[in-house]
């Protein structure tokens, strides 16, 4: 087994530890609730977590995360964001393997052909 195969390898098991994921961006924003005697309209404004995501047509949608639910999401997303990298550094090791064989194979070839002389 080569070097690239070996980093593959290595790659594939990180993937085996997956934890639940999510593939969307968590958001804070600071919003108004537009009630006239709330401490919001005098400027300071609520604090609000949501979740914006690609739906199915390609549109951005949003949904709203509990405040409770907002460090086990901020987890989800940062989990995805690292199964993503991986599953990217996985394709280039796949594609550097293919295109490194012709030329290992070639080598090997000429290495037997002069040893045969």
């Amino acid at each position: 087994m080569g070097r690239l195969e070996t980093k593959r390898d290595a790659r594939l098991k990180k993937l085996g530890a997956m934890g639940p994921m999510i593939a969307a961006s968590l958001v804070r924003r600071m919003v108004t609730c537009g009630r006239t005697t709330c401490r919001c309209a005098s400027g300071d404004k609520h604090e609000s977590w949501c979740l914006t995501y690609k739906g199915p047509k390609g549109k951005t949608k949003t949904v709203h995360v509990p405040k409770d639910m907002v460090e086990e999401v901020r987890a989800w997303t940062e989990e995805h964001k690292r199964v993503k990298a991986l599953l990217a550094e996985i394709s280039s090791l796949g594609l550097e393997i293919i295109q490194s064989h012709v030329p290992r194979k070639r080598a090997a070839a000429r290495g037997k052909r002069l040893s045969q002389i």
